[in-house]
């Protein structure tokens, strides 16, 4: 999409009807500015409805990639522009929730429209006794199950991708196992 030289787009302000009147009956400076007015009538324009070009749920689609830019988002042009417009949108909450289960399960969701859950042994080791010995090692890394959405038609989920967003959502200090199931996880009494 180009905001120049738009064809038939008429300049809200032209110049000469703003000329003083000695050359308002001038033939050569009424062509004249009319044809500043269609250069500039684009960018009157696009001036006039910049608040809408700052807003992700109605900027032109090509101005989303730069508006991603300005909030960290992923914006992948492939996606569709709905996907594109909802993480753009939601980039700043996302940031507020990363390295947390809700954050990584809506990056997921958000970014490859998969379902995911987070299953966390979350023990901690320590003794009463002092000097005494240590208990044995908490259960496990946290473990990402991750699996797509049926209802979007498409049964397969990359896995390099999937890897990629857990790992720059989950903590730093964490180390995350991913497996990717084919549907839901059966429920295995956690």
């Amino acid at each position: 999409m180009s905001r120049a030289a738009v064809p038939g787009l008429p300049s809200r302000y032209p110049i000469g009807a703003q000329l003083p009147a000695l050359y308002a009956d001038d033939d050569f400076a009424q062509r004249f500015t009319s044809g500043l007015d269609t250069v500039l009538a684009p960018v009157f324009a696009t001036l006039d409805n910049l608040p809408s070009y700052l807003d992700p749920r109605l900027a032109p689609a090509d101005f989303l990639a730069w508006l991603a830019s300005w909030v960290g988002a992923d914006d992948d042009p492939r996606w569709p522009v709905e996907r594109r417009r909802e993480a753009v949108g939601r980039a700043v909450e996302l940031h507020r929730w990363r390295g947390t289960r809700r954050g990584l399960v809506e990056a997921l969701r958000l970014a490859l429209g998969a379902h995911a859950e987070v299953r966390d042994g979350g023990a901690a080791r320590w003794s009463s006794t002092p000097d005494g010995d240590l208990p044995p090692e908490p259960s496990g890394d946290p473990v990402v199950l991750v699996w797509p959405d049926p209802t979007r038609g498409d049964t397969r989920l990359d896995a390099h991708r999937v890897r990629e967003i857990v790992r720059a959502m989950c903590p730093v200090h964490t180390v995350c196992r991913v497996e990717i199931l084919p549907g839901p996880p059966a429920d295995e009494g956690m």
